[in-house]
């Protein structure tokens, strides 16, 4: 058992080297790094949100939603073409990885991570609220080169930070904050 553990610990290694469309510093940032800020935020503004949500569990969300992308790499938010066979390649993607593990280990782990996907349970959609706040915080950060290739606008932006933005305070706040800068410094189209 401890041997597949430590053999996953290592494999998840490798998530360091997923690259993601925001930048950091003149290069691209990597989905481990994503997942740090990610968790940053949560710890940030958990007490912040009403109800609030059960920091561990959330925790435990951030710390594996994204190690699917191991397997089947970053999915842009506003790459339409990638986004229609996401759910396909990420399930895959999570069968093998999480089947690496210990039985029970790797159904607890798979069971964080749909839960994390469903967006269901007030951890769920609080982590993907900072997922979300994460993502679009970053791309104004870098000046959105990869907003810029797709031509993003407003409008479609927001369907994607809407689920972030219906949680209320804090994340409303910030987001529109982030939008105000985002339009001043001509990053979305109106």
């Amino acid at each position: 058992m401890h041997e597949a553990l430590l053999g996953f610990i290592q494999a998840a290694d490798a998530l360091k080297h997923v690259h993601r469309a925001s930048e950091t510093r003149g290069r691209r940032e990597n989905s481990a790094e994503h997942a740090w800020h990610v968790a940053l935020i949560a710890v940030l503004l958990h007490e912040e949100v009403v109800p609030r949500p059960d920091l561990g569990r959330t925790l435990a969300m951030i710390a594996v939603h994204d190690l699917v992308e191991i397997e089947a790499g970053d999915t842009f938010a506003f790459d339409d073409k990638g986004l229609a066979t996401q759910a396909a390649r990420e399930q895959a993607a999570a069968d093998k990885l999480f089947a690496t593990l210990p039985t029970e280990t790797g159904a607890r782990i798979m069971s964080l991570w749909q839960e994390f996907e469903a967006c269901e349970t007030p951890e769920a959609r609080f982590a993907m609220g900072c997922d979300r706040l994460q993502g679009f915080a970053q791309q104004v950060s870098c000046g959105a080169p990869a907003w810029a290739a797709v031509g993003l606008t407003r409008t479609r932006s927001l369907v994607r930070m809407q689920p972030a933005i219906d949680l209320g305070a804090p994340f409303d706040t910030l987001i529109g904050r982030l939008y105000e800068r985002a339009l001043a410094a001509g990053l979305l189209r109106s």
